[in-house]
């Protein structure tokens, strides 16, 4: 599967892929326009929107309401090198939701495929090429 990155201008960075534009930018800070996440905002957010997806369908298969369901999502960063060294994903469950299901929708937010391949991260390589 291919994924087209493309650079609409500034500091703005595109991923196009199964019909879907992902825009980023950066900060005005970094000398970017603001209008979009940061790359790694959406990295945490593809997290904690996997997890999201797991438990709504627990909840959805067991007849639960999810419109008071929440999950929050927060990180610790090493001073010293920025890099992420904990990221912690508490579910907030709705008054109501049975206690017989808590450890189980714990057990199912784990099961994310995002988290999956962090756990067992894939080869990554680069290359370059000239079109043509």
């Amino acid at each position: 599967m291919d994924m087209m990155i493309t650079f609409p201008g500034n500091k703005k960075v595109d991923s196009n892929y199964k019909g879907f534009t992902v825009h980023t930018d950066q900060p005005v800070s970094e000398g970017g326009e603001n209008t979009a996440p940061e790359p790694f905002d959406l990295f945490l957010a593809s997290i904690g929107t996997c997890a999201g997806i797991y438990v709504s369908s627990f909840c959805n298969e067991r007849r639960i309401d999810t419109a008071d369901l929440r999950l929050i999502l927060s990180f610790i960063r090493n001073a010293a090198t920025h890099m992420v060294e904990k990221i912690d994903i508490q579910i907030k469950l709705p008054s109501g939701f049975p206690e017989k299901y808590k450890s189980a929708v714990i057990r199912t937010a784990e099961m994310c495929f995002v988290k999956k391949h962090l756990i067992t991260p894939p080869q990554l390589y680069i290359s370059a090429s000239f079109e043509g």
